[in-house]
């Protein structure tokens, strides 16, 4: 009988704003003070639920792209599950239920975002719907689908896109042809967030097509070269043009995160020693992704920018996905737990020591591995800090809910 994880609101703790660079990582209470103050940050950012115009609930303003809300919202859906403070729950559920965010087909292939969306961006909406599912999250609006029936729709979208033109397989970058660009490439982002929600579908529902996607996704990124075969990090995509011989070995955080966290799921699901291993394997590729110095010893960093202190605005909201996925991958597989603690524990004090910045003394910086806050702020920094910070309280939260665990209907608990 699934029950409703009840544990102590971090709200009812906080009473005031917590200084990051206070944090116990020993103490629950100090994780979710500090989870608090940096969420309460990260939602200043957002406007949406305040406005006029419909097109802006759930979105964020600019220089943000819509799919940075859809991260936004994934974040938020785990500040819930681990601290327990409910505050922003009915923000969330406004958001990802927003017709100008849904679409008509409740697929988030909504008109209005048409000019900004591609197919890495539907897998961040589709994540956020599928972690709803997963903890049975509510979703009190009658008439709209549950959670688990939207993010089967997400599904069948990347799969009607599969592309066998070029490359023997793979999803484009781009859907529309406004952004021609990305029409001529395949990139790991989509194919890697397509692969990853297979395969937590495949784990909620037992349906084993969704088990064959997955096998087909990984076998087809594998084969074509955006998993290093000998080290496997993750690079960037290839050109259909070129049959995906002119591998990109640009490597970002977050495609490491989204396989890694699909190999534990179908770890998780199959029993299979093989995806153990392939998760095992993608835990040593992101390796490069911590300590840029001798003296940040496993500290988490964005390896394509931070030390030329370049990174554009969405690179700044990279790390935070692979910092999900670490800890989220370590409910799934637990072998891996001690290892991504190494990585964990020190991020977490470092991104902590790193929001002392701005007029409250409690945004995040973006380069961690320096003495403090960089004078780099964002949504970007406040939402990876939150992640890597947050997911300390992980193991006291359930595990994500299998097949036939997961209500259709769910009421409010807050």
């Amino acid at each position: 009988m699934v029950q409703f994880y009840k544990p102590v609101p971090a709200a009812a703790i906080l009473g005031a704003l917590v200084a990051p660079r206070d944090l116990d990582i020993e103490n629950p209470n100090s994780i979710r003070n500090v989870a608090s103050t940096i969420a309460y940050d990260a939602m200043t950012y957002y406007n949406g639920n305040t406005s006029s115009n419909p097109v802006q609930v759930g979105d964020l303003e600019d220089p943000y792209y819509w799919w940075v809300a859809g991260s936004l919202w994934g974040t938020m859906l785990d500040y819930y599950h681990f601290t327990g403070d409910a505050t922003y729950n009915d923000v969330i559920i406004e958001a990802l239920l927003a017709p100008s965010n849904t679409g008509p087909e409740f697929n988030y292939m909504p008109e209005e975002h048409a000019f900004e969306e591609g197919n890495d961006d539907l897998f961040f909406w589709g994540s956020a719907v599928l972690a709803a599912a997963e903890r049975n999250f509510p979703q009190p609006i009658q008439g709209i689908p549950p959670w688990l029936d939207i993010g089967a729709n997400v599904f069948n979208e990347l799969a009607g896109r599969w592309n066998t033109t070029h490359c023997g397989g793979g999803l484009l970058w781009q859907i529309f042809a406004s952004n021609p660009n990305g029409l001529d490439y395949k990139n790991s982002v989509s194919n890697g967030g397509f692969f990853q929600i297979a395969a937590r579908m495949a784990r909620a529902t037992g349906n084993p097509t969704y088990l064959e996607w997955a096998e087909r996704i990984w076998d087809w990124s594998f084969n074509v070269g955006f998993i290093d075969a000998e080290e496997y990090h993750v690079y960037d995509g290839a050109h259909a043009s070129n049959n995906c011989e002119d591998t990109n070995r640009a490597s970002f955080t977050y495609t490491s995160g989204i396989y890694l966290h699909g190999a534990a799921v179908l770890a998780n699901y199959t029993g299979s020693s093989i995806w153990a291993e392939r998760a095992s394997r993608l835990l040593d590729g992101a390796g490069w992704f911590f300590g840029p110095f001798e003296n940040s010893t496993n500290v988490l960093y964005e390896r394509a920018c931070e030390r030329e202190n370049n990174c554009s605005v969405d690179m700044s909201t990279h790390k935070g996905q692979l910092a999900r996925f670490l800890w989220q991958a370590t409910v799934l597989q637990p072998a891996l737990r001690e290892r991504v603690e190494e990585y964990m524990f020190p991020s977490a004090m470092a991104a902590a020591q790193s929001c002392t910045g701005g007029r409250n003394g409690f945004r995040c910086g973006l380069r961690w591995y320096v003495d403090g806050y960089d004078g780099s702020t964002g949504l970007g920094q406040q939402s990876c800090a939150l992640e890597v910070i947050q997911g300390l309280l992980i193991h006291q939260a359930p595990a994500p809910l299998p097949a036939g665990e997961i209500r259709h209907v769910t009421e409010r608990t807050w």
